[in-house]
């Protein structure tokens, strides 16, 4: 199929998926399970874009066949990015990954661009479409050098992503389609075609807002998840429960089922915050987010992409273009532990929200992912925990 094919299939699966989509979007998350984690309360919409001036788009590119993969974009702030550099790090937990845009990252501590999100294959789709994106922006018309922040996770046991469907003008619309308020989760965006833990996996948010006592900043938190190992829901073993887990032939001789996968797979976290920090502190966030991707069962597997990108929206610490000096204001260090249990908690949440989310999907050479059976999971959670 030409490139012209290709879109045209691509345009229509959009229109195909929309319904399917929406009615997705309705799948109560964990939490309206009564089953609630950690100490701190959710924000406003449990959402990466509970903090404020954060946004998120997605194109979900979905047939019945072999097409199921998309694109999600967050938007740091809705000023010119390029201008308005956010503080920001990145913190890789397995690096079994192509994420685009991390070394000037690392040495420069911000990020100029939305962060996009898409499947292994279509990383250059992804920074095509952020450096038009920044290009055309007013104010932009001289700039030569854009960095753009592209990660990703394999969605090929789902989805022909030799087929390369994604291509830049959805990375485009993906951008133009952002938003505030409640973000759609599941199979939609990045995560259309993606397996967590043998199960459905897909697109997973959630949020946590300090008391003012403890600073009253927000924590938001949006993962694209593929990845496995032996999973855990709120301290339950369900994953040993269900007998599906990595490793379990080799464990269980006896076991007449097939082996799940060996935890191989990918996982990307994005982490936003509108606390006063830098870059330093970022990646401080950065590691603590890891630790609540291992409260979900993940160990970060040898073939397990596992990166987590953070950044602040606190606006007196962008990067203007143009100053010869920036003033930053920080969080003393002994302010940030509750920003770091927060961080954990969110994460852990967006996770299990991405499987809790996700539907059952056929996909390329008729392989078929089931969706996380929820009701047993919720019954057997609230048995062991003596809850209602």
């Amino acid at each position: 199929m030409n490139r012209k094919g290709i879109l045209t299939a691509a345009l229509l699966a959009i229109f195909v998926a929309g319904s399917a989509t929406s009615a997705d979007a309705q799948k109560k998350r964990m939490r309206d399970y009564g089953i609630e984690y950690g100490i701190f309360k959710p924000g406003k919409y449990n959402a990466i874009t509970d903090v404020a001036g954060v946004t998120v788009g997605q194109v979900t590119l979905e047939n019945e066949g072999d097409m199921h993969t998309g694109v999600t974009a967050i938007i740091p702030h809705q000023g010119n990015i390029f201008k308005n550099k956010v503080p920001a790090a990145i913190y890789l937990g397995n690096a079994f990954g192509k994420l685009a845009g991390y070394s000037q990252v690392k040495e420069l501590g911000n990020i100029e661009t939305p962060i996009v999100l898409t499947n292994t294959l279509s990383i250059a789709a992804g920074l095509n479409g952020l450096i038009t994106y920044t290009l055309q922006q007013p104010g932009n018309e001289k700039v030569k050098s854009v960095n753009a922040v592209v990660g990703e996770t394999n969605d090929g046991e789902l989805n022909n992503i030799r087929a390369r469907y994604v291509t830049p003008e959805h990375v485009l619309e993906a951008i133009s389609k952002a938003k505030g308020g409640p973000v759609e989760e599941g199979c939609v965006g990045a995560g259309t075609g993606t397996v967590c833990f043998s199960w459905k996996g897909g697109i997973g948010t959630s949020s946590r807002v300090l008391p003012k006592s403890l600073g009253g900043y927000t924590v938001g938190v949006l993962v694209q998840t593929n990845y496995g190992g032996i999973l855990e829901i709120a301290g339950v073993e369900v994953g040993k429960k269900l007998n599906s887990y990595s490793y379990r032939k080799s464990v269980e001789a006896e076991a007449k089922t097939e082996e799940a996968k060996k935890g191989d797979g990918s996982c990307m976290i994005v982490v936003a915050t509108d606390a006063p920090v830098d870059a330093r502190l970022l990646e401080r966030i950065a590691k603590r987010a890891f630790m609540g991707l291992s409260r979900t069962g993940s160990f970060a597997s040898n073939g397990s992409g596992d990166y987590i990108i953070a950044f602040s929206t606190y606006e007196d610490n962008f990067v203007k273009n143009g100053k010869e000096t920036h003033n930053t204001v920080v969080l003393d260090n002994d302010e940030m532990s509750p920003v770091f249990e927060a961080t954990v908690e969110a994460t852990a949440e967006a996770l299990w929200n991405s499987l809790f989310a996700a539907h059952t999907t056929k996909g390329i050479d008729g392989n078929v992912i089931e969706e996380l059976p929820v009701e047993k999971v919720v019954k057997m959670i609230k048995k062991e925990k003596g809850l209602k």
